[in-house]
């Protein structure tokens, strides 16, 4: 009985303690549109979860993002992040196919905290570097955003 009730307890803090943290969902658009969500780690630090549509592929990425300074309302970050999906492309015989890739990424950015509002806005390059799957390098990631904070 002891060990369920220090689960729950431990359970409950941790949403208490997620809860807490700010948060921001919205748009990422650039090659593509993605749909972003963003949560801060009690700091300036923050994981970044995005699932993308691109012309020809399906994307899910996660990031984790460092604060490396700020000026005003300007946020500059940068961090590693990894990303999975599938992609459609046609072979040199002309033939359609689908692949699923793997790869390492990375991000750099400046966001801008809108004052008074609940809003913010980012533009941020992310190169990726397939390790499964399409051409070995994409440089094609830079991306404007826009979020809700909450």
């Amino acid at each position: 009985m002891k060990k369920i009730l220090a689960v729950m307890f431990a359970a409950l803090a941790f949403t208490f303690a997620a809860n807490a943290q700010p948060k921001a969902i919205g748009l990422r658009a650039g090659n593509g549109a993605e749909i972003s969500y963003q949560h801060y780690l009690g700091g300036a630090n923050f994981v970044e979860a995005d699932l993308g549509f691109m012309s020809n592929s399906f994307r899910a990425t996660g990031l984790y993002d460092f604060h490396l300074g700020s000026a005003g309302n300007f946020i500059f970050y940068a961090g590693p992040g990894a990303s999975l999906g599938f992609a459609n492309w046609v072979d040199g015989d002309g033939n359609a196919r689908t692949s699923f890739q793997l790869a390492v990424a990375g991000q750099i950015g400046a966001e801008f905290v809108i004052p008074g509002a609940p809003i913010n806005l980012s533009l941020d390059w992310r190169p990726a570097i397939n390790i499964i799957g399409g051409p070995v390098f994409g440089w094609d990631g830079f991306a404007l955003g826009i979020r809700y904070r909450f």
